[in-house]
């Protein structure tokens, strides 16, 4: 199969580390430091090498970071495409409070990106030879709503299946412009939708509805530990989440996106990608970091699932 292509338009250096307690006006003493690529797009490419498919990462890179970003995308064996950027990119950091077993997200907003700079992506998804596209993480300064949409758009028309893990104003503007698929939380699909889901029944109906009405293809709505739901033109399935102890929390949902477009893109059943995404969602939360699960553990658990 052609490398399923992932676009991160606000990567990120995600620092991870582990301090005994976490206390106000004290300086902490960390240990157990570690340095991931991150961003919603380089998590999926990360999960979907592990799991022995092709992938290639597109970002936009600027600065010594955005040059450090690509190094520890390329030393885990990942093909990076670096769009350059005036700006420089991010860093984020993650604490694991050891004696509360609570874990502190630090999340840095990004650079402000200028239209020529967004130009350049476009003209790479319209070259790139891939048939999978997948869009995921925050957007950076400078791109409004509808720019997003436009990317998907232009790699739709050129021939992409563009899956898409955004929120809010974003998300709603390309609903309709060619999705394979979009994973919102039950809380961005609230949003979304404009109102209150308080019952199975009132989700599967609105996710329904949406994809009946072109929205997108498909979406899986992930409900935390309830598992999921993915809806197609055929109805909607549902599947329990797969309890595991959970450490972590950081990378999950793009493991779940990764496991569940490798397995769209390998024409499996809806319910048997959906499976692989819970899967893969549950390996990521066994431990601490960004988007680490093994591939022994996805499938191991996606027997259990």
């Amino acid at each position: 199969m052609k490398p399923i292509l992932t676009l991160t338009l606000n990567p990120a250096i995600d620092i991870a580390c582990a301090t005994p307690q976490v206390t106000p006006q004290h300086k902490l003493r960390t240990h157990g430091e570690r340095m991931d690529p991150g961003g919603g797009g380089v998590n999926v490419a990360r999960v979907l090498h592990e799991l022995g498919a092709p992938a290639t990462a597109m970002i936009l890179s600027g600065g010594v970071f955005g040059r450090h970003l690509e190094e520890l995308i390329a030393a885990e064996g990942v093909a990076c495409q670096p769009i350059p950027i005036a700006g420089n990119t991010r860093i984020s950091m993650t604490v694991h409070d050891e004696a509360a077993g609570s874990e502190y997200r630090f999340v840095g907003e990004g650079p402000q990106v200028q239209p020529p700079e967004i130009e350049a992506v476009a003209a790479a998804l319209t070259q790139a030879d891939a048939d999978w596209l997948v869009i995921s993480g925050s957007l950076p300064r400078g791109i409004a709503t509808d720019m997003l949409a436009r990317l998907v758009r232009v790699a739709h028309e050129a021939g992409r299946r563009v899956v898409l893990d955004t929120s809010g104003p974003a998300l709603r503007a390309a609903l309709g412009q060619g999705l394979a698929l979009i994973k919102p939380s039950l809380r961005e699909f609230e949003e979304l939708v404009g109102h209150p889901l308080p019952t199975a029944a009132a989700q599967d109906e609105a996710a329904l509805r949406l994809v009946r009405e072109g929205a997108a293809e498909r979406i899986a709505v992930s409900l935390s530990a309830d598992g999921a739901l993915l809806a197609t033109q055929s109805g909607v399935v549902r599947r329990p989440a797969i309890p595991v102890k959970a450490i972590g929390t950081v990378g999950a949902g793009d493991s779940f996106l990764a496991a569940m477009t490798l397995a769209l893109a390998r024409n499996e059943a809806p319910e048997s990608a959906l499976a692989w995404g819970l899967a893969a969602g549950a390996a990521a939360v066994m431990s601490t970091g960004t988007a680490r699960p093994k591939r022994a553990t996805i499938e191991a658990l996606r027997k259990r699932g």
